[in-house]
């Protein structure tokens, strides 16, 4: 099933979307990040998908403004793809190939559950960027509660799938990231979920033998197209950072793992990285940015100016004076 999260008529609703791009509206239902914690998982939400499919259809997704498929609990993003660090990491700091270290688990930060914008929605560069840049990933939607999981434990805990746009401001995130404590504002401002939460159960007929998801995944900027991959290029399969996300700690319902930047043009810093030279350019004003992962849908944002930074003074030296 595909669910959707969608304001008409001042109402915020989810609803049950079919093919032709029908809704359903579930009853009574406004927040998908709450029915997943009421239903307990991909069991329960399917439940409850398959009610709403017996009353009377409401809008067609044309005539409504799609929403973020839900409002996440936390926000954790992984970086999954070699292609993607060896680009990134030449064009953010100079150095060439991959971190030794990244091999040994599924790195992630967590980023900002209160800056996540809907699948049409207008994206303003943020505050001070001249490097803004999109990010082309997949977001896993965990439905239940679990720690210390094993992968195939937390399988039974992703309950679906949904494109991800993690939207960073690369001349902030390289001048954040000297002093070690990771991107900050350079990746704080948006980023875009949608266009509909698709079931995990729709997906199994393009997982592969070692349990990847073989989807084909494509980035487009003002139609052209920039960066095409296979989401079966992950080093980690979304069970595997799931499971690692759970050690020592909690993962809940509404949490969303994000898969990191595929690789081959998923962002332009690869592209930057590679050629050398910021081109193609960063992304402006009046920029359209087009991201599709087969059978997730697409995510088409138009990039608008943003505000001027309020200016703060710098850090003082101090004298460390004690009591």
């Amino acid at each position: 099933m595909r669910f959707a999260a969608y304001a008409y008529r001042h109402r915020n609703r989810v609803a049950v979307v079919e093919e032709d791009g029908t809704l359903f509206p579930l009853p009574g239902v406004t927040s998908l990040t709450d029915l997943l914690r009421d239903t307990g998982g991909l069991p329960g939400l399917l439940a409850a998908g398959a009610e709403a499919l017996d009353v009377p259809p409401g809008p067609h997704a044309s005539e409504v403004r799609l929403l973020p498929p839900l409002q996440p609990s936390s926000v954790r993003d992984f970086v999954t793809f070699e292609e993607h660090v060896e680009g990134v990491r030449r064009s953010v700091s100079g150095e060439s190939g991959v971190p030794a270290q990244w091999y040994e688990a599924p790195t992630f930060y967590f980023t900002n559950p209160q800056a996540v914008f809907g699948p049409h929605d207008d994206v303003p560069v943020p505050p001070g960027s001249s490097a803004f840049d999109f990010e082309l990933e997949v977001g896993a939607v965990i439905g239940r509660e679990g720690h210390d999981l094993t992968p195939e434990q937390a399988r039974e805990h992703i309950v679906g799938y949904t494109v991800f746009n993690d939207w960073s401001a690369r001349d902030l995130q390289s001048a954040e990231m000297q002093v070690g404590l990771g991107p900050c504002k350079g990746k704080d401002s948006a980023t875009t979920l949608g266009p509909y939460l698709v079931t995990a159960d729709e997906l199994d007929p393009y997982r592969d033998a070692d349990g990847f998801l073989r989807l084909a995944l494509t980035a487009e900027v003002n139609g052209d197209r920039v960066g095409s991959d296979l989401l079966s290029n992950m080093s980690w399969t979304f069970e595997e950072m799931a499971a690692y996300a759970s050690r020592g700690t909690r993962i809940v319902a509404g949490d969303v793992l994000g898969s990191g930047t595929c690789g081959n043009g998923g962002c332009l810093a690869e592209l930057w990285g590679r050629n050398g030279e910021q081109v193609p350019p960063p992304l402006r004003p009046g920029d359209t940015v087009t991201l599709t992962v087969e059978a997730l849908g697409s995510l088409t944002t138009r990039v608008v100016s943003g505000t001027e930074p309020i200016a703060l003074p710098k850090g003082r030296r101090r004298n460390r004076e004690r009591p």
